[in-house]
């Protein structure tokens, strides 16, 4: 008896006569090589090792004695003739000592005492009851600020900010409400109502017609896009449906 074996594989399921569909063609910015230039001029310069390009030194240009050390300043000539400073007083030498003046302290130190004015204390407060002192005036305690003769006046620029904001408004106004004097809306009637809601319902009635129609087994990529074509067709009509008969009353803009 003869027998004879069939080797079985997974691809002789893959019909013989399909084709693969092409693929789309990728897409590619327009802006492709302005960033990529864009990004090389812009690349930050310390990425590696040390800055780019930099100038190799010279062997010759090596460390030399007394290199870093400060130069001395430029040599005079000698001047025999140049006045010379004072002599250091001699040992035997002493101040004048004993000088004694006519002048009355105390009288002058309390006449200006008296014709001065008083100078005023400066402003403090105790937070606490072991005496811990504090500036006022830097405390936010005194109302300085509501004193000052601009207080509570709105700024110029504010004010011209709010009036550009306010003619800005206007005339936005004005172009939406021309906008809806031209763009007028129209009621649909209970009749165009009801023939519109029957076409949708046809038009349902015919797509999912079609969505039965379809193979039980959806082998192929062309099947499965229609399938799902049609499941969003049935999916819009659907919607449209449920909108009109939910709203009695329906508006429809006007074409210009």
């Amino acid at each position: 008896m003869d027998t004879t074996c069939f080797s079985e594989s997974i691809y002789n399921l893959i019909p013989i006569d399909w084709k693969e569909p092409p693929q789309p063609p990728r897409y590619i910015s327009i802006f492709k090589t302005s960033v990529k230039d864009n990004m090389q001029k812009h690349k930050t310069a310390m990425k590696t090792m040390g800055p780019p390009k930099v100038e190799v030194p010279s062997p010759k240009d090596f460390l030399k004695k007394h290199s870093k050390e400060k130069p001395l300043p430029p040599k005079k000539k000698f001047d025999r003739n140049e006045p010379r400073k004072p002599p250091v007083p001699l040992r035997t030498e002493h101040p004048l000592m004993g000088i004694q003046s006519d002048k009355n302290f105390i009288n002058t130190n309390a006449a200006d005492v008296i014709m001065g004015v008083a100078k005023k204390p400066k402003p403090i407060y105790v937070d606490k009851r072991t005496g811990d002192k504090h500036d006022l005036e830097t405390s936010g305690l005194v109302p300085k600020y509501i004193n000052k003769k601009d207080y509570g006046v709105t700024p110029e620029y504010i004010c011209k900010r709010n009036e550009e904001v306010k003619k800005a408004q206007e005339e936005y106004d004005n172009y939406i409400q021309e906008n809806l004097r031209k763009a007028a809306m129209t009621r649909l009637s209970d009749e165009e109502r009801e023939a519109v809601l029957q076409g949708l319902k046809k038009n349902w009635e015919e797509v999912h017609k079609e969505f039965q129609s379809l193979s039980v087994f959806i082998d192929s990529i062309p099947k499965k896009i229609r399938k799902q074509k049609l499941e969003e067709e049935m999916k819009q009509l659907e919607h449209d449906i449920s909108v009109i008969e939910k709203h009695k009353i329906i508006y429809i803009a006007n074409k210009e």
